[in-house]
């Protein structure tokens, strides 16, 4: 039998869904995944979301930013939806007009999910058929190109805190490089557009604050 892998990104690793595909045969490969939560071949890459996530992602204009990304890096876009859908907050129509524009505009498909067990068994399912009947193993680089300094760079600052894709190329094509950004004082990032004083702080006491581990929780 082929061995069955799934790369998946570092921020992953608490969602309680590791265990499962473990135990279905799936071997997990933690990584630093600049597009993406979970790389099935070079052509599927998947972002997971629960339902909040889903509708702060929406709500934030993050949503169709990770899907722009997703669209431009893999063949086969998916987005997994997970949790009871009674829970949205937003209006029936704002989620399904969302659910069509990813599938019309951004080319993903959406799959729902009732919990982490129901995820991890979609996630096995796709693994398995793409990689032992199609021969399609999982590529970190993606399905269309290879990332470079300006895509990681842009990873890095967009997963500091209230910072998404945008407002990392705006801070980037001000300050020059991520050691600018890092040595930045709170009035300097505050030059930035939409870079209030709160903001400001909490990027630059994420980057200035000593380390402390944190011990994660399933």
């Amino acid at each position: 039998m082929k061995e069955v892998k799934v790369i998946v990104d570092q921020r992953e690793r608490s969602s309680g869904l590791m265990d499962n595909l473990k135990e279905k045969g799936v071997m997990v490969y933690m990584k630093t995944i600049p597009v993406g939560d979970y790389i099935i071949s070079d052509r599927v890459g998947i972002e997971r979301k629960t339902v909040s996530d889903f509708e702060s992602s929406l709500v934030s204009g993050r949503l169709f930013d990770q899907a722009t990304r997703l669209k431009e890096n893999y063949k086969l876009p998916i987005v997994i939806i997970e949790g009871d859908r009674s829970e949205f907050h937003l209006g029936k129509n704002i989620i399904t007009g969302a659910i069509v524009a990813l599938y019309i505009d951004y080319n993903t498909e959406v799959i729902f999910s009732d919990n982490k067990i129901d995820t991890s068994n979609i996630i096995a399912s796709i693994a398995k058929h793409e990689q032992v009947q199609n021969d399609r193993g999982p590529s970190l680089k993606g399905g269309k190109r290879a990332y470079t300094d300006s895509n990681f760079q842009e990873y890095i600052i967009g997963n500091l805190p209230g910072i998404g894709p945008k407002l990392a190329k705006s801070l980037l094509k001000h300050f020059k490089s991520v050691k600018n950004i890092a040595n930045a004082s709170v009035e300097e990032l505050m030059k930035v557009e939409k870079i209030g004083k709160k903001k400001a702080k909490r990027i630059h006491e994420t980057i200035n604050n000593d380390y402390k581990e944190e011990s994660l929780q399933s």
